[in-house]
């Protein structure tokens, strides 16, 4: 029998007995937490800071990178500390990693600018860890696809409603430097509450354990054996997510600057408009990834659909040239093609790779060595793009890198696809089948 990991003391707030009930307890939390986190991150985005400079660049630019660098360096901490943690302390960990970037950013309204810059830094750095705390809830379970996908839409509905949260703030007054405080001021009570409910959630069972194998806390040498085993295709993922990740970061934090270049301004409501059309399309095609009961078949399919997300942007990029999209629909295309990929390395491949194999891991190492490098990659490319004040050459700007990611990464992917469906064949796989319930 399988010793259980105690989450902590019984809570008072309880997820009903069925799995159905703890399925949707689980995704209602992770959704609620992560979604919260966006309130402590994204609203400064919102924001031009257009008045300051900082050794020539754009003050905007700089507290883009300053937060990035901060967030890299977490992604880079966390291979580690994610795949390493137990989950008694992943709720603790949460709130003193969220706590600390809500002082962060209350010393980025007492500093003066320009020198505030490095409180994004700090507030960046701990915030890189909280996904794959909420992740570690969610995964080797039989619903996890469709439990990551609740938890994917998190950040992408958020990353547009936690902009529109900060406009609004900027809109009755709140200043430019005091805003992302406020905001998340606002964020917090939900969090503890969101919080509270994963803190309650029992551990897989036992038939979970069977169709997804058991994820357990890794040591260095776990880490290792994973990595060389499948080096080739692992580093084809992480290169196809660290273009993506740039991709769909530049879309993220530069979206007022984009909208500009399309010629419609980012009202307040813009953003979240746009991200829901974004959210409903992804999580649905994503999730439907729990239906496939194969791992190999599930892990295949994922990839697949990776593809297919690049080709929606090479659509979206020929829709825009052509006059057949307008600046809303190019944005809600693009956001579509550039989530799929990313989406389905969070819900299934890294998922299925670990299931269909049967190795001694979790996601939280895979995730983290991949979100690293994508955001070494982000901070590489605001150093050398430095800033931009004008709407139409950032456009310009993103158009270009958008045609590039997409084509090295449907390559990336090709590549990919052949690797692991040479290197891993059914009868080479110890749970190729999955047990039936």
């Amino acid at each position: 029998m399988r010793q259980r990991t105690k989450v902590g003391k019984k809570p008072l707030l309880r997820p009903p007995d069925s799995q159905l009930g703890v399925s949707i307890w689980l995704v209602v939390g992770a959704f609620g937490s992560y979604f919260c986190m966006y309130g402590f991150r994204k609203p400064f985005t919102a924001a031009g800071y257009e008045e300051i400079t900082l050794w020539g660049l754009g003050y905007k630019s700089v507290l883009v990178t300053a937060q990035a660098l901060g967030y890299m360096l977490s992604k880079f901490i966390g291979i580690r500390v994610i795949s390493e943690m137990r989950p008694a302390r992943r709720i603790r960990a949460l709130m003193m990693l969220v706590g600390a970037a809500q002082a962060a950013l209350i010393l980025f309204a007492l500093i003066p600018a320009p020198w505030n810059f490095l409180c994004l830094f700090l507030n960046g750095l701990p915030l890189g860890m909280v996904f794959g705390l909420v992740l570690g809830f969610l995964e080797g379970r039989r619903s996890t696809e469709a439990l990551t996908a609740g938890l994917c839409a998190s950040f992408i509905l958020a990353d547009g409603v936690t902009k529109s949260v900060g406009s609004s703030l900027l809109n009755v007054g709140v200043s430019e430097f005091w805003m992302p405080c406020a905001a998340g001021a606002i964020f917090a009570a939900p969090l503890l509450i969101f919080a509270w409910m994963l803190a309650s959630v029992p551990p897989p069972t036992e038939t979970d354990v069977q169709h997804r194998s058991e994820r357990a806390p890794m040591t260095r040498e776990d880490r290792r054996r994973l990595f060389l085993k499948y080096a080739t295709g692992l580093t084809l993922l992480v290169g196809v997510y660290l273009l993506v990740t740039i991709l769909r970061s530049v879309r993220a934090d530069f979206a007022p600057e984009i909208w500009k270049g399309l010629g419609q301004a980012a009202q307040p409501m813009v953003f979240a408009r746009s991200e829901i059309y974004v959210t409903f399309g992804v999580v649905v095609i994503n999730g439907f990834a729990v239906l496939i009961r194969d791992n190999r078949r599930a892990f295949l399919t994922a990839i697949a659909a990776s593809a297919a997300g690049f080709c929606l942007v090479f659509l979206a990029l020929v829709g825009l040239k052509q006059g057949w999209l307008n600046g809303f629909q190019f944005m809600v295309f693009i956001g579509m093609g550039l989530y799929l990929p990313y989406v389905a390395v969070h819900t299934t491949i890294f998922e299925r790779l670990i299931a269909m194999t049967g190795a001694r891991g979790n996601i939280g190492f895979l995730m983290y060595l991949a979100d690293s490098f994508g955001y070494l990659g982000y901070v590489a490319v605001m150093l050398a793009r430095g800033s931009s004040r004008s709407g139409e050459v950032f456009l310009d700007f993103f158009v270009t890198i958008s045609w590039v990611v997409a084509g090295i990464s449907v390559a990336l992917l090709i590549g990919c696809w052949i690797y692991f469906m040479a290197r891993i064949r059914p009868n080479r796989i110890a749970r190729a089948k999955e047990v039936a319930a």
